[in-house]
């Protein structure tokens, strides 16, 4: 089965296209990139359709990872779509509450930054839109410093998926054939003596 993250900021310029591609790029390091599915989106819709912001994809590129984005607007249904919702701040996460329909979408809801061991209580990605290439920089560095514990988590919910039923069916069918092709002996008694077919 595929697992589905999804990181949402403001826009979807900025700061949650730069965790997708990070975490895809350390997914693919990790040989995990063809079992996990990564994108992200906005809170808002004022970017739909534009790509990220220049000083994302300078950042991104400078440190070798991948930069092609569309920006998006996360839709309440696509609660449905996911099972990993990372919010890039507390206003992200509040919004993204107030969407969900139920604790079952509510579970799916974190904040990157709560996989960062040395955040502490400072659980926001900042907002490095107006300024330079250093607070896109910081923004790198605070995203690439969550990676470890969330690449960790999604390992462990990757190993507690149900098996897949026809997968499932699919091996019990190979069992089959290879005990009807197996080499069978048979005792057969031969006036007095015995023959082996």
């Amino acid at each position: 089965m595929t697992y589905r993250v999804t990181f949402v900021c403001t826009g979807n310029i900025c700061r949650s296209p730069m965790a997708e591609h990070v975490l895809r790029g350390r997914l693919g390091r990790e040989g995990l990139g063809a079992r996990v599915e990564v994108d992200s989106s906005g809170t808002g819709g004022w970017h739909v359709g534009d790509p990220a912001d220049h000083r994302t994809v300078r950042v991104l590129r400078r440190h070798g990872y991948t930069s092609a984005h569309r920006a998006r607007r996360f839709r309440q249904e696509w609660f449905d779509s996911y099972d990993l919702i990372l919010a890039m701040d507390t206003g992200h996460l509040r919004q993204l509450r107030q969407l969900a329909r139920g604790p079952q979408d509510a579970a799916k809801l974190r904040l990157l930054r709560s996989y960062d061991p040395a955040a502490g209580t400072r659980l926001d990605v900042p907002d490095p839109y107006y300024g330079g290439d250093a607070e896109f920089e910081q923004v790198l560095d605070l995203v690439e410093a969550a990676m470890p514990r969330l690449i960790r988590d999604i390992r462990t919910a990757l190993a507690e998926e149900p098996e897949d039923p026809d997968e499932a069916d699919d091996s019990l069918d190979e069992d089959a054939e290879l005990d009807a092709d197996a080499e069978v002996d048979v005792d057969v008694e031969v006036d007095g003596g015995s023959l082996r077919c």
